[in-house]
C-alpha cells in the first residue's frame, strides 16, 4: 500500500487536505490526523468494519477500547446513553481540549470501539484540522494514537510515517502536536467520577471560571 502525506501549510492546502481526508474516511479508509495531544489514526466510529482497520494497521489487541472524537457536544451526546451533570460541567470547562469522558455507550457505537464494554470514551479535540475533518465527515471518528501498538505515540507526521508507512493510505501533516501526551480520561457514572488515565488536565487545572462545578468534579475524580 502506498502512503500519501498531505501538507496543510496554506489555506488552500488545508482545505484540500480536509476534503481528501473526509473523502477517504467516508469511503471506509483509515487516516492519520493531528490532534492537540498526539497524532491519531482515525476511522468512522459508527462502522465496525472501518474500526477493524485501525486494529489491523496498529497491530492493536482487540481488548483495547478506542476513544471516539467528536466536533461538538451534540455529537458527543449522540455517542452516549447518559449525559450527567458532571459530564456537562467538565465538557463545558475543558472542551475542546485534552479531556476524554467515559460514559455509558449509545446503541450505535460498535462493540469493537468499546472492546465489548458498556462504556465509551468521547472527546472533542482542540486541533482545528481534526475538527474540520469531523465536521466534513458528519460522523464521529474513532482514533487511537497513530503508531504501532506498544510503541511511542507520534507527535509529528514524520513519526507516523516512520511506523505506519505502507500500512495506511493517508497521513495529514498538521504540524507538531502541542501537548505531546494523551488526554486525561475521566469516567462519569451518575454522581461518581474518577480518573482512569492521568494526562494534561489535572485536579488543579484552570477551569477559566467558566463552570465552578468543574473544579470540584476534577478534585473529586482524582
Amino acid at each position: 500500500m502506498e502512503t500519501i502525506t498531505l501538507k496543510t501549510d496554506t489555506a488552500d492546502l488545508f482545505a484540500e487536505a480536509v476534503a481528501q481526508a473526509a473523502a477517504a474516511l467516508r469511503h471506509g479508509a483509515v487516516v492519520a490526523l493531528p490532534t492537540e495531544t498526539v497524532y491519531g489514526l482515525a476511522a468512522n466510529a459508527l462502522d465496525e468494519s472501518c474500526v477493524a482497520k485501525i486494529f489491523e494497521a496498529k497491530d492493536r489487541p482487540s481488548e483495547n477500547p478506542i476513544i471516539v472524537h467528536v466536533a461538538d457536544e451534540t455529537m458527543a451526546r449522540d455517542c452516549v446513553a447518559e449525559w450527567p451533570a458532571a459530564a456537562a460541567a467538565l465538557a463545558k470547562a475543558f472542551w475542546p481540549g485534552p479531556l476524554t469522558l467515559v460514559l455509558p455507550k449509545a446503541e450505535g457505537i460498535p462493540d469493537n470501539v468499546t472492546a465489548g464494554g458498556d462504556t465509551v470514551g468521547v472527546r472533542w479535540p482542540g486541533h482545528p484540522l481534526m475538527q474540520e475533518v469531523i465536521r466534513a465527515c458528519r460522523f464521529p471518528l474513532a482514533a487511537p494514537s497513530a503508531n504501532v501498538s506498544n510503541q511511542v505515540s507520534p507527535t509529528t507526521a514524520a513519526h507516523v510515517s516512520a511506523q505506519l508507512d505502507g500500512r495506511i493510505p493517508l497521513i495529514i501533516d498538521g504540524g507538531a502536536a502541542n501537548v505531546g501526551i494523551e488526554s486525561t480520561v475521566v469516567e462519569v457514572a451518575g454522581d461518581a467520577v474518577r480518573v482512569l488515565r492521568p494526562g494534561m488536565i489535572s485536579a488543579e487545572a484552570d477551569c477559566g471560571g467558566v463552570v465552578p462545578m468543574a473544579r470540584a468534579e476534577m478534585k473529586r475524580a482524582f
